[in-house]
């Protein structure tokens, strides 16, 4: 729900230079991107520290099974290349509903205080059917998230962005779980009608 121009204005307060190679996206505002959608992201460039290009891009590709890969395991894995800021403003996680007579799920929406917006660690890859495609980093679940699933995605503080685009900086010092009472959990109940239900693999 945040405008390209806020946006822009936050990684120039970091230092951060961003570029628009494919000129300046159109970020609509959506409460829901779901999986397979075109939404924004910033990825590294090659030999450039506190740079990367704003574009948008699909959310997920098929996996081997055909099945979207929309989250991959951060654990002992480097990610030297390929890396990318995904822009939000907060992000779901989804429990059994409280009454056994309903069958949607209970839908949480965590964003992060005092933050309008912020940034998931993710990764980005050419997929030969779908293009340039990214995908979520998970972690297991830190103090705020423990108590709605096992699994998190790794939201970053403002100061990890610029480390984060650049692959020189170890994906271990990165990608660390935000300290107890950084996530703002507030409960949605029922999903909306085509809603993704995603499970944190």
């Amino acid at each position: 729900m945040v405008d390209v121009a806020s946006i822009m204005e936050d990684f120039a307060e970091l230092k951060i230079r961003i570029d628009t190679p494919e000129g300046k996206p159109n970020v609509a505002a959506r409460e829901d991107i779901k999986i397979t959608d075109v939404a924004p992201i910033v990825r590294s460039i090659d030999g450039a520290g506190r740079a990367g290009e704003l574009v948008n891009r699909r959310w997920s590709w098929p996996g081997p099974t055909g099945k979207p890969v929309y989250n991959f395991r951060s654990e002992d894995r480097s990610f030297d290349s390929h890396r990318c800021l995904i822009l939000a403003d907060g992000f779901y996680e989804f429990t059994d509903s409280d009454d056994p007579g309903q069958k949607r799920l209970n839908k949480w929406l965590f964003t992060m205080k005092d933050h309008r917006w912020f940034a998931i660690a993710g990764i980005w890859r050419a997929h030969e059917k779908v293009g340039e495609a990214f995908t979520m980093l998970t972690a297991d679940a830190g103090p705020d998230v423990g108590p709605y699933h096992h699994r998190q995605i790794i939201p970053l503080a403002r100061d990890q962005w610029a480390d984060w685009l650049n692959p020189e900086v170890p994906a271990a010092d990165v990608l660390k779980i935000l300290p107890a009472g950084t996530l703002i959990p507030e409960q949605v109940y029922g999903s909306p009608p085509g809603a993704t239900q995603p499970a944190l693999l």
